[in-house]
């Protein structure tokens, strides 16, 4: 399998990052949020980096703070 890794540096890497492992995993908006029991809506705002201000200031600590986020996925498919 294909691993994946991003550095992420605001709401939108985390969106990016979200939305690029599920479709690697094959599921839809709809599926994933089923799954979770939230909205398709939910989904694809998070997909899309919509930033909310706790996510603003979780990240303004991060910087303030030196602290790094990475994320790491497989790309679903065998080597």
């Amino acid at each position: 399998m294909g691993t994946h890794d991003a550095t992420l540096r605001s709401p939108g890497d985390i969106g990016l990052a979200i939305q690029q492992a599920r479709l690697a995993q094959g599921f839809s908006q709809v599926a994933l949020a089923d799954r979770l029991g939230i909205s398709q809506r939910s989904v694809s705002e998070i997909e899309s980096g919509k930033p909310t201000i706790y996510m603003r200031k979780v990240f303004d600590l991060l910087r303030a703070t030196g602290v790094e986020l990475t994320a790491t996925w497989d790309d679903g498919r065998s080597e």
